[in-house]
């Protein structure tokens, strides 16, 4: 048991502040995972050195969050298992051919391919994995690196709303509804599809000028290969992409006949992944260092101490504050964006992690349809700055790392254009459906 410091109610409640701005400014700079753990463990330790959360509350959070962190590992796992057997490359080579060099087409094929990649594996696959492939098939195109990039982050963040296992936040709240995983679906399905459509026309029209630009097939040092270009090795890994490729396929079926058996998705995604680490092992497609790096448990003791900090500030001062914000019936297309809109607003200053994570208490009285309208402004609405979500850090580093740039202006030129209107038209189908 820790050494209770008494600091009082107003002291107790700056602390848990100080240390969630500790988290995020972590979570800005995306340092070692090392580091990401301590500083977590260091918070952890702080919030409940004051007082500020009970033991059980904290056996609560970790309760609730421990099958979250699980399946955050093991999907990261099965990522990376399938990107180095090809599995990415294969789909952007696929694209690529379909496309004929056709710059809409381009376009057009790398949409859907992020929208599938954002659903299956989550939006950080999306946004690591995915679009170097998306920029490699851009550029040995000649075709714009810009308008195939911004794609790829606006399917990570509102692509992200078919399963319970396409984000973070769906999971979260995912004990919280009266859904299962099939149920989740179809509830969502139709929201997607309209959003789908807002983007997709709206990336168009952003992007009409970009979208035939030519980069002249110029390269840096920091510039991939054209998919058409895989190495020997690579191209036989693509020969057995029928494994990996078939064990995701069981694990997206064993969530939806699981789930209403009360089975966790993350014990699924664990059993996906052993099998493919296990297969990446004997094939010699990941070395066991590789698949521990890909587990990253540095950022799954993250996950948890944000989650303690954020409860902390959730029984203080900060929750009575967000909950009077909230509409008293969780009903009805006024209450339903009112809710989005304060998704969206928590998520642009404290990431939309931490935002569900405050929010989903807040909730749960409302019902079902309140929390699919609060996952649509932490989905959606994580996309309106780069602080809503890690994926938009996560996707200018990855930018940063094949050379290539997108301003503050060209980035916010489209989210602050489409954000609302996709959350709007989400809102509308949920509240009709509903």
């Amino acid at each position: 048991m820790l050494p209770h410091v008494p600091v009082g109610e107003t002291g107790a409640a700056v602390v848990a502040a100080t240390a969630l701005v500790a988290l995020l400014v972590t979570a800005l700079s995306h340092p070692r995972g090392r580091v990401e753990a301590a500083v977590a463990v260091v918070a952890s330790l702080a919030v409940l050195g004051v007082g500020a959360l009970t033991r059980d509350d904290l056996d609560d959070v970790v309760e609730h969050l421990s099958p979250v962190v699980v399946f955050l590992v093991a999907i990261l796992v099965v990522a990376e298992v399938c990107a180095r057997a090809g599995v990415f490359v294969a789909a952007g080579a696929l694209v690529a051919r379909w496309s004929r060099g056709r710059p809409v087409r381009l376009l057009t094929g790398i949409f859907v391919l992020a929208a599938v990649v954002t659903t299956v594996f989550s939006l950080d696959a999306t946004v690591v994995l995915l679009t170097p492939v998306a920029l490699t098939a851009a550029l040995a195109h000649g075709v714009s690196t810009r308008p195939v990039a911004q794609v790829c982050l606006r399917m990570a963040n509102s692509a992200s709303l078919l399963l319970p296992v396409s984000n973070l936040t769906n999971l979260l709240a995912l004990p919280h509804l009266d859904l299962t995983v099939g149920g989740f679906a179809l509830r969502m399905a139709p929201v997607l599809v309209v959003v789908l459509l807002v983007e997709y026309a709206g990336l168009r029209l952003l992007s009409r000028r970009d979208v035939h630009g030519r980069n002249g097939g110029l390269r840096t040092e920091n510039t991939p290969v054209s998919p058409m270009e895989i190495p020997a090795q690579q191209q036989k890994q693509r020969q057995t992409l029928h494994v990996p490729v078939a064990v995701v396929a069981l694990m997206l079926l064993g969530f939806v006949a699981t789930s209403p058996f009360g089975v966790d998705p993350a014990w699924v995604a664990v059993l996906a992944a052993l099998v493919l680490a296990g297969w990446g092992l004997a094939t010699g497609v990941a070395g066991p260092r590789d698949v521990l790096a890909a587990a990253h448990p540095g950022f799954a003791v993250f996950v948890l101490g944000l989650g303690v900090v954020v409860a902390a500030l959730a029984h203080g001062p900060l929750g009575d504050h967000v909950g009077g914000w909230l509409p008293d019936d969780g009903s009805g297309f006024v209450a339903l964006l009112a809710i989005a809109a304060v998704a969206t607003a928590l998520a642009a200053v404290l990431t939309n992690l931490s935002a569900t994570l405050l929010l989903l208490p807040l909730l749960a009285p409302l019902g079902t349809t309140a929390i699919l309208a609060a996952l649509l402004g932490l989905n959606i609405g994580s996309g309106l700055t780069w602080t809503g979500s890690l994926a938009n850090l996560l996707w200018r580093r990855t930018l940063s790392r094949q050379g290539v740039r997108i301003t503050s202006r060209e980035f916010h030129r489209v989210s602050l254009t489409l954000t609302p209107v996709s959350l709007v038209a989400g809102v509308a189908v949920l509240s009709l459906l509903a």
